[in-house]
């Protein structure tokens, strides 16, 4: 053991980054026990490289393990969640913690540190990209049914009970609304997939296409006009095309694979499936509509209830904008007082209209 260097200062800080590379490390390496092939093999050398910077933070210590900490809440948290769940979630906050590094901005720190964790934090992202394409279909409607619920269904109990009806025609109102709402937003995820998916196969090469590919006059290659209608400038076209024939006619024309043609398939990841998405879309907003029906079936009414369901629908608001914001790589915080915000605005002017009405009719 060497003789440590630094101030006691010094010594804590270097103390506290060997805590958080470590826990950072067995992140990864819980992460990668959870997932198998290249995944894997990424999230381990991710923890490798952790590992050479507790290394440098150590070697500063002079070896010395003794008073080391534990990590910070953050990275505590990552691990317990990457222990019991591995989801995009774990690798949506670890992108964040990475951007975080103090290490560009610490004297101790070497420059190659400082860039491993800005590359870091795009590995992670593109891991968390993968996620979020495998969610982005339900994902998206299993929010935004959520949220229609919430909103839509407080700001219909709120309108009219502001009028002044008997609770129990509130209740029936609310329990209409998730009704018919769920399943309008359920038939309208449907159909909206279904479409997107049916817009891109029509933009997808015809798979017969490609036999033509072996009889292309190489002097006036068409192939060309495929390359440019789909983005190429004429002149980088022309030559990839008659790279393509020339392959074709020098393996006794065989046809090569569709993407001779120059189009990616689309990715049905990204895109859904209708059921999947209906089914969501469906069920997330009867959920998300249920929340302000919840005072007046259990017998509340008036102000009261109001209230209550305000509560309850401005807290679910904030979970699900925190969701969002977790998924997207943003902060949870402003996505969920965003959230919070648009909700309980629009139900605020239902209410005073509500109101305005009963008036009116009283």
């Amino acid at each position: 053991m060497s003789t440590p260097q630094g101030t006691a200062a010094d010594r804590a800080r270097w103390r506290r980054y060997l805590a958080d590379e470590r826990a950072e490390a067995a992140v990864y390496r819980e992460l990668a026990a959870r997932r198998e092939g290249e995944e894997r093999e990424i999230l381990l050398a991710l923890a490798t490289a952790e590992g050479r910077h507790e290394a440098h933070w150590l070697g500063l210590l002079g070896g010395d393990e003794r008073g080391v900490p534990r990590a910070d809440i953050r990275t505590r948290l990552l691990g317990a969640l990457a222990r019991r769940f591995g989801s995009i979630f774990v690798l949506a906050l670890a992108q964040r913690a990475e951007a975080r590094s103090p290490y560009a901005s610490d004297p101790d720190a070497t420059a190659a540190m400082a860039a491993d964790e800005r590359i870091h934090g795009e590995v992670v992202r593109g891991l968390a990209a993968r996620g979020r394409r495998r969610l982005a279909g339900t994902f998206r409607a299993a929010v935004f049914g959520a949220n229609d619920g919430l909103v839509s269904n407080l700001a219909l109990v709120l309108g009219i009970g502001a009028t002044g009806v008997p609770a129990p025609v509130v209740l029936f109102t609310g329990i209409a609304g998730l009704l018919a709402g769920a399943l309008s937003m359920g038939a309208g995820e449907y159909v909206s997939v279904r479409s997107q998916r049916e817009l891109l196969e029509a933009s997808a090469p015809d798979p017969t296409a490609r036999e033509a590919l072996p009889d292309l006059d190489i002097d006036a290659n068409e192939l060309a006009l495929v390359y440019r209608a789909r983005g190429m400038e004429p002149a980088e076209a022309a030559e990839h095309a008659a790279l393509v024939v020339a392959r074709v006619h020098a393996v006794e024309q065989q046809p090569t694979p569709t993407d001779a043609l120059g189009v990616a398939e689309h990715d049905d990841e990204a895109v859904g499936t209708g059921l999947s998405a209906a089914l969501s879309s469906f069920c997330f907003f009867a959920s998300g509509a249920l929340i302000p029906v919840l005072p007046y079936l259990f017998g509340m009414s008036g102000l009261p209830a109001v209230l209550l369901a305000t509560a309850l629908v401005g807290i679910a608001l904030l979970a699900t904008g925190a969701t969002v914001g977790l998924l997207s790589g943003a902060s949870p915080l402003k996505r969920a007082l965003r959230q919070l915000a648009i909700g309980l605005g629009a139900a605020a002017v239902t209410y005073v209209l509500g109101l305005a009405f009963g008036t009116t009719i009283g």
